[in-house]
């Protein structure tokens, strides 16, 4: 080992003294060293740029709704009959979005203005409408008889369906959904309904995948129904 070394010294030094052997200076070395960072430091750039252009870019693709999270949840499946006397039942909408909300015949504001902007949603999707189901269930039998809740959404669009039932189902519907409701009467006798006010998107595949609190641009529900029906 001792003479390879010996051999490859003696080589060294005379390609050095018959100046065959080219030896950097070292301030060439320092600014090729420079040029290295200054080409990584470029490249970590474009990098950066591109991962920013594409989550600013690719922002139209995010729904507006507020979304579940993931694993989305399976909608639970309910039966109600109509004013036909036809069994509704949620399960039998898969392949179609259906958009869930709870109300009554009775409310002077929240339902009304819920129901004209799921029908301006619609309106704007003309080609895809069909594919989109709007559901009201009571939060007051009392009152609500399916036909008069039938009725009810038919003022606002025919393609609606309007649910309602015994206290006891409507229960473990509203349960089952997280839906608050408060039976509340003034001194003069007047009844009004305190109930969550959220429209829940569910997917064709029957998941609850969005919601949307009262209010909700009606831009932001088409928004996220033209891409959900993609």
């Amino acid at each position: 080992m001792a003479l390879n070394q010996e051999f490859w010294y003696k080589r060294i030094k005379e390609e050095h003294n018959r100046g065959d052997l080219k030896i950097a200076p070292i301030g060439v070395l320092k600014q090729m060293d420079k040029k290295i960072l200054w080409v990584g430091l470029a490249s970590l750039a474009i990098i950066a740029l591109t991962a920013c252009l594409t989550i600013l870019f690719s922002r139209s693709e995010n729904f507006r709704g507020t979304a579940y999270s993931e694993p989305f949840p399976q909608a639970s499946n309910f039966e109600l009959t109509r004013s036909s006397g036809e069994v509704f039942r949620l399960s039998d909408q898969k392949g179609k979005v259906v958009l869930l909300f709870f109300g009554y015949t009775f409310c002077p504001d929240v339902c009304p203005a819920t129901m004209a902007e799921l029908n301006s949603a619609l309106n704007q999707i003309p080609d895809k409408a069909a594919s989109v189901q709007v559901v009201f269930v009571s939060v007051d039998p009392d009152r609500d008889t399916s036909q008069k809740v039938q009725e009810y959404v038919d003022q606002f669009n025919p393609a609606f369906i309007g649910l309602s039932g015994a206290q006891t189902d409507l229960e473990k519907i509203w349960n089952d959904y997280g839906i608050f409701r408060e039976v509340v009467k003034n001194d003069s006798g007047l009844i009004t309904v305190t109930h969550t006010a959220r429209v829940i998107l569910i997917d064709q595949a029957g998941n609850m995948r969005l919601s949307y609190a009262f209010g909700t641009p009606v831009e932001d529900i088409v928004h996220d129904l033209n891409l959900i029906l993609k």
